[in-house]
């Protein structure tokens, strides 16, 4: 361990970044491509996979948009800031989060089985609440900006650690790579794509992982000058990395998840009798990939990597930074580089598809009853780009990634507990939802700005938990789920619309 010199690799630059790219960029054309021709013939089957998503396609598909950008380098980075107890807080709840969709979807699939979108069953639920319906849809494509935008913010802070390219430029060109092959096929050419990207990610984890831990010296090495540095590094029960990390991050997952449209497109979009065996496999996956990148945050405390100096303060750069400084083979770099961009491009596919789903179904619909299939179509790919022009301009803010990730969660929690009520309570009025969520959101920023985010977290739940109990508790009417049925598929509107 001792006597190793971090440099910086000489062989990798701007030119090589940009071939890396467009090259990864250019084979998720080529299958997108072919999902298309094969598998969509109209809008239904591009916002929702004309509902035939099988097991295999559904579990490596979740687990790639579930895999972010920080899904690769913040096991590495609270590892490295926490020891063993930032990978705890990390990855635990990140498997468990999917798993925690299954009975939420598992009720909402069976009794809204044409449904597309969570902001539709809200719609429905609530009897066409035209305000209850705004809420939801604005943070959903809220949610789905700011993951876009994560997942642009991180791979381009990778790609500018390593071959020293601009993340603006980067940002730019992976966003518009992403849409020249999602625009293709929707949903399908998502979820193509996204089985691609599993494999891209879950393999080389292991080899760099491998190779890393390698050129240091071995485990034993690692283990031994982690413990010399005390500060409980190899202690999963640190309060701080509960309170300071943990805590957040866990209500950030879970808002993820059960308020995100991207899961709720597979859950709407596969067999049924594969939904919980998709949702449950593509939430455990995950834990071997966290875990053996958590080991490379072992390996930056071992090296005393100095932060502050090396990183600018930033522990999500710590991954690129030791990949392309520990004097590691090119095959490895690019293998990190192919990591992270894969959990780029299938999250933010996903993200964009979810956004084309919500568009036409909760926004050009309910406005354009009468438009066209063709015109219907043109718009759910408009929509897309304009959430990644949206995104690009907050990556070119200059935001930081953990700022951006724990900020705007907080807000985007204020929808969740309204929405669980919403499926699982008939006593749940629509002034009920909308008092909750608003309210929530407004406290949960306001704290958030006076007193950070623990304390905006607390907030957020309690407030949009007890606003909507406390309203829905004197309603006398309760609501029959058997209505959700009234939903329709896109196909049988447009073909009942030509009639």
């Amino acid at each position: 361990m001792l006597g190793i010199t971090l440099t910086a690799s000489a062989s990798l630059g701007q030119t090589e970044g940009l071939i890396t790219l467009i090259g990864m960029g250019l084979t998720m054309l080529i299958v997108a491509y072919y999902a298309k021709w094969k598998l969509v013939k109209n809008t239904h089957d591009f916002v929702i996979a004309g509902r035939k998503l099988g097991l295999g396609f559904g579990i490596a598909g979740l687990l790639s948009v579930w895999t972010w950008v920080i899904g690769i380098l913040l096991p590495i980075g609270v590892t490295y800031k926490y020891g063993l107890s930032g990978l705890w807080w990390f990855t635990v709840p990140n498997g468990l989060s999917v798993v925690a969709v299954i009975p939420f979807a598992k009720k909402l699939r069976r009794l809204m089985p044409h449904g597309y979108t969570i902001s539709e069953f809200v719609s429905v639920r609530y009897g066409g609440a035209k305000l209850a319906r705004i809420v939801v849809v604005a943070g959903i494509l809220f949610g789905a900006v700011q993951i876009v935008t994560v997942n642009l913010k991180g791979a381009s802070l990778m790609v500018a650690t390593i071959f020293g390219m601009n993340e603006g430029v980067v940002a730019a060109i992976a966003s518009f790579v992403i849409l020249c092959y999602i625009m293709l096929g929707g949903l399908w050419a998502s979820m193509s794509t996204s089985t691609l990207m599993c494999l891209l990610i879950m393999v080389p984890s292991v080899l760099v992982t491998a190779a890393v831990v390698g050129q240091v010296g071995g485990l034993q090495v690692i283990w031994q000058a982690v413990e010399s540095n005390g500060n409980g590094l190899l202690s999963i029960t640190r309060p701080d990395a509960f309170q300071s990390f943990g805590l957040t991050f866990c209500l950030a997952l879970i808002t993820a998840t059960i308020a995100g449209q991207e899961f709720w497109q597979v859950a709407w979009g596969i067999r049924e009798k594969e939904l919980s065996k998709t949702f449950f496999w593509g939430g455990a996956l995950y834990y071997p990939v966290a875990l053996c990148l958590g080991v490379i945050g072992l390996v930056g405390i071992a090296l005393k990597v100095d932060l502050a100096k090396d990183l600018g303060g930033d522990p999500a750069a710590l991954g690129p930074f030791l990949v392309s400084h520990l004097g590691l083979p090119s095959w490895v770099i690019y293998l990190f580089v192919i990591i992270v961009l894969s959990a780029c491009y299938s999250t933010c596919d996903g993200t964009l598809a979810a956004v084309s789903s919500v568009s036409a179904v909760d926004v050009i619909k309910p406005l354009f009853p009468n438009i066209s299939e063709r015109s219907l179509f043109a718009w759910t790919r408009i929509s897309m780009v304009i959430a990644a022009l949206i995104s690009i301009s907050v990556v070119l803010s200059g935001i930081d990634l953990v700022t951006l990730v724990l900020g705007t969660s907080v807000i985007r929690a204020a929808v969740l507990v309204p929405l669980i009520l919403s499926i699982i309570w008939t006593k749940m009025n629509a002034t009920a939802f909308t008092a909750g969520t608003i309210s929530g959101l407004i406290a949960g920023v306001i704290t958030l700005v006076t007193l950070g985010e623990e304390i905006s977290t607390y907030t957020v739940v309690v407030v949009s938990a007890v606003v909507p109990i406390i309203i829905a508790a004197t309603n006398s009417e309760r609501f029959d789920y058997s209505k959700l049925k009234q939903a329709h598929d896109l196909s049988e509107a447009s073909e009942s619309n030509t009639r």
